[in-house]
């Protein structure tokens, strides 16, 4: 077990990096909304069961499926593939386009493509606890009450060409 000593300057370090990504997010809301960039994003629907994986954000209020920004020139289930490994640890998943959606969100006009993953058991997480701070599953009945990005209420509510 690691002394207390030691996870001290771990902890103040996530702490750290929480509070610039909060900080950058917020200021990043801002010039968006002013210059409204086109942006382009990819996101993954986990299914358990009927039970959807969510995760919560150091820098966000709302809950959100695995994913991020598409690089320039990258596919868009490239970058599925890699925001999901980079944020839970998955990799080496089957993923199935499910659509897109587009809005704008967070003062940006997004472009977001949707693939889905379904799994049996929810698999071992790897969080990083400075950008993913949180994960759980929701049933559909759950989702209701919770706040989620408006990428995953466009996808739940079925608004997203095939």
């Amino acid at each position: 077990m690691p002394s207390l000593k030691r996870a001290r300057p771990a902890m103040l370090i996530d702490a750290l990096w929480r509070m610039a990504l909060r900080v950058g997010f917020r200021l990043a809301r801002v010039w968006w909304r002013v210059r409204r960039p086109r942006h382009e994003g990819a996101l993954v629907a986990i299914y358990v069961g009927q039970a959807l994986l969510l995760l919560k954000s150091s820098y966000r209020a709302e809950w959100n499926f695995p994913g991020g920004s598409i690089r320039p020139g990258e596919a868009p289930e490239a970058a599925a593939r890699r925001e999901m490994e980079e944020e839970i640890g998955l990799a080496s998943c089957p993923l199935v386009p499910a659509g897109s959606a587009c809005g704008i969100w967070d003062g940006r006009r997004d472009q977001v493509y949707f693939f889905e993953l379904r799994l049996d058991r929810m698999p071992e997480l790897r969080l990083d606890n400075r950008e993913i701070v949180a994960a759980q599953l929701a049933s559909p009945e759950e989702l209701r009450g919770l706040a989620l990005t408006g990428a995953v209420v466009a996808y739940l509510s079925g608004d997203r060409g095939q």
